[in-house]
């Protein structure tokens, strides 16, 4: 499956501590209600057959959505369920080795901070590039704060995609305007809010003015 940028304006990362009584796949349907353009199940403590039975449901929702759909980290659950893809950190596989794995057809995304590290998950197979955190985030204890400098100098430095990560909200998104990157990706801007789809429709609209450079 290829990864187009269009499917990397706004990208979903799950996370069941805003869940609040809810299932995984009722947040995530009200999120792809409200424009999601990609999925990425995030999951650090579930035993492997709990989110293996999770990743089977939320592939098949974001298959009627037409959605991509990726596993955070476990390469081996991505390719145990046939997910369109993974995303890798730095410490987690090499991109190289993640696509020995996975084979040509599958999505690669991988996370970096600086430049050096952009430019060599290009060179080893990455289809798109996480940056961040570009703002201060809670949902990440190592997060590694990423200047809009070093964002911009990632973007001209590679030719795949990029999107921006790390306590972006609907109020700070204009703030990545000019940046080069084709969306961000987001967690409780989404799912801890209180109507999910309206909060999806609205950072939507402000994403894509941002990415379009419309302010």
């Amino acid at each position: 499956m290829n990864c187009d940028k269009k499917d990397l304006l706004l990208y979903a990362v799950t996370d069941r501590h805003w869940l609040d009584g809810r299932s995984l796949k009722d947040v995530v349907k009200e999120s792809l209600d409200g424009g999601v353009t990609f999925v990425q199940l995030r999951e650090k403590t579930l035993e492997d057959d709990k989110f293996l039975e999770e990743a089977l449901e939320l592939k098949e929702l974001c298959r009627e959505y037409k959605v991509p759909f990726v596993i955070n980290d476990n390469v081996d659950i991505a390719l145990a369920m046939d997910a369109d893809g993974v995303h890798v950190g730095q410490s987690d596989m090499e991109a190289g080795n993640v696509r020995a794995k996975l084979g040509s057809d599958k999505i690669i995304g991988v996370s970096a901070q600086t430049v050096e590290q952009a430019v060599l998950a290009e060179q080893r197979g990455a289809d798109y590039l996480g940056v961040g955190a570009v703002f201060p985030t809670g949902s990440k204890d190592d997060a590694v704060e990423v200047s809009h400098e070093t964002l911009k100098a990632i973007c001209e430095a590679v030719s795949i995609p990029v999107i921006a990560i790390g306590g972006i909200s609907v109020n700070n998104v204009k703030e990545l305007t000019g940046s080069g990157i084709v969306g961000i990706a987001v967690i409780s801007a989404i799912y801890a809010a209180e109507d999910i789809k309206k909060a999806t429709e609205d950072l939507k609209a402000e994403t894509a003015r941002a990415v379009d450079a419309e302010y």
